[in-house]
Formats: structure tokens, sequence, C-alpha cells
């Protein structure tokens, strides 16, 4: 689902408010949960999911580990931010963190500085750890499935916090690298029989009809497929691969992109022109 002009207008707005007032630059922001997996409901949230960057000085300090590193707003007019330091998101994605990578392959992108995503997909080979991955999948869909999908009546958005991961799992399971954001690329490529591709097709077009709390009776071909998997995935989750990744890599990045994302003030403060990106 396209994000309407006018609210882009104003999450970029408010980003740039973020960057001002917390003395940070934003380096990549995107669009995260329904609207980016492709079945928003028309009152669903944006969930505008970002990475960020302080100045040296700040890193450089002996209660550095006890600062906080995230930057969090309230959810006020269905918009919601939630942005990570680049120390901690690069330390996350060294251990192969599945919601960093999906952000990564983010169909609505609104912050993309100095290149700073492309950068990062290139060394996705190098830290992308299967058997982590599918394990934070699993949690994910059994956990929901335990606490939402057990009862006479379900709430949509909850079937596909548990279709979502089952599906996930199934791809990794399939050994094709991180899960993209989109639910329909995960569907078409891991799914193929009919009747459960039929029932899934209904679930998503009742979502995209229905408001964030619309509810109705258990799909039993889902829950049959929902049961079986997890049961499936959870004996074969142990035997898949390790990242292997040296934090090195992740250690100059993050030092390239300290030093370039505060160049112009640098060299301000210097009184030279800004160098060229």
């Amino acid at each position: 689902m396209a994000v309407p002009a006018e609210v882009r207008v104003q999450i970029e707005r408010q980003l740039a408010g973020l960057e001002s007032v917390e003395g940070v630059r934003i380096l990549y922001a995107v669009e995260s949960g329904s609207r980016a997996w492709g079945f928003a409901s028309a009152d669903s949230d944006f969930d505008v999911r970002f990475i960020y960057v302080r100045p040296q000085p700040w890193y450089l300090a002996i209660d550095l580990e006890t600062r906080r590193d995230v930057i969090e707003r309230p959810l006020v007019d269905e918009l919601d931010f939630s942005g990570w330091d680049l120390r901690k998101a690069l330390g996350l994605f060294g251990r192969s963190n599945p919601p960093l990578l999906e952000w990564l392959d983010s169909p609505v992108v609104y912050v993309d500085r100095l290149r700073f995503a492309e950068r990062l997909r290139t060394l996705i080979p190098a830290y992308f750890s299967p058997i982590s991955v599918m394990h934070h999948y699993l949690r994910m869909a059994r956990g929901n499935f335990r606490s939402d999908l057990q009862r006479e009546r379900v709430r949509l958005k909850k079937c596909f916090y548990v279709l979502r991961p089952l599906l996930a799992a199934r791809w990794v399971e399939q050994g094709r690298g991180p899960v993209p954001m989109e639910f329909a690329r995960l569907l078409e490529a891991v799914v193929d029989a009919p009747t459960l591709v039929e029932a899934i097709h209904s679930l998503v077009a009742r979502k995209l009809a229905s408001t964030e709390l619309d509810d109705g009776p258990p799909v039993p071909v889902l829950q049959e497929f929902v049961t079986a998997e997890l049961e499936r995935l959870e004996a074969i989750a142990g035997s898949l691969a390790k990242g292997r990744g040296e934090p090195e890599p992740l250690n100059e990045l993050f030092r390239e992109y300290l030093e370039r994302a505060w160049a112009d003030e640098q060299a301000a403060s210097r009184g030279v022109d800004r160098p060229t990106e």
C-alpha cells in the first residue's frame, strides 16, 4: 500500500524534527509493519523505523554502555516512530537480527543518506545466520498462536502475526536468504497448495477491507496448516547453519559513517567547503 503524499510529507518533516531535537543524523528510515507487508487496514498505523548516528563525542564516554541507544515517540495521529543508534543497529546486524534485515528490504523508504543501506546490504551474506533467523520467526509464530488464535473468534491482524513468521521460516528453510518484507513475495515463493493459497488470499482481502479490531471465526485450513507447520519446522530448526561474520567490517563501517554523517558540520567548523559525498 502506497503512503499518501501528504502523510509522507508529514513523516519526513517529523524525521527532520527528530534530527534537530535529538542532535542526530538519520541514515535510513523506512515503513515497517502491515503497510510495508502489503495488507494494511484502512486505519493501520504508520510504523516508521530508522537508524541514526550521534556526533563522535557521544560515543567517547566512560558511561557509553548505560546511555540510551533508541529514540521513540508516542503514537500520535497513527504515526509511530522508533529508531536505533548506529552502534546498536550494527551490533544487531552482526547477530542477523531479522527486523533489521527486513527494514533493509522495505518497499517504502523515507530517508536513505550516504547510500548507507546499500553498503549494509553488501555485508548480509557474511552475517546472515539461518538458525538464528529461523528461531526468531518460530518464537513469534508460536507465541502469537498460543495467545491469539486458539479462541472462538480471532482478530484478523493476529492471524498474520502467525502466518507471516511461519512463511518466513519456510523461506529460511529453503535457503533463500534474508526474508523479504512484502507478504505477497513470501506467499508466492513458499506456498503452492491451492486450497491454502486460496484461504490466505481470502484472509488478505478481508484484512484490506477491515479495521484493526475486526475479528471472525478461525479458518480451519489455516489452523491446521499452522499447527502442522510449527511442529515440522521446530523439528528441523536446530540443523540450520550459523552465522560466521567477524566484527571488524562492522567496526569499519561504524567509523566510516560516524565521520561521513557529520562531515559537513566538521567542515563548517574549519571554515572550508563541504566535502563532496
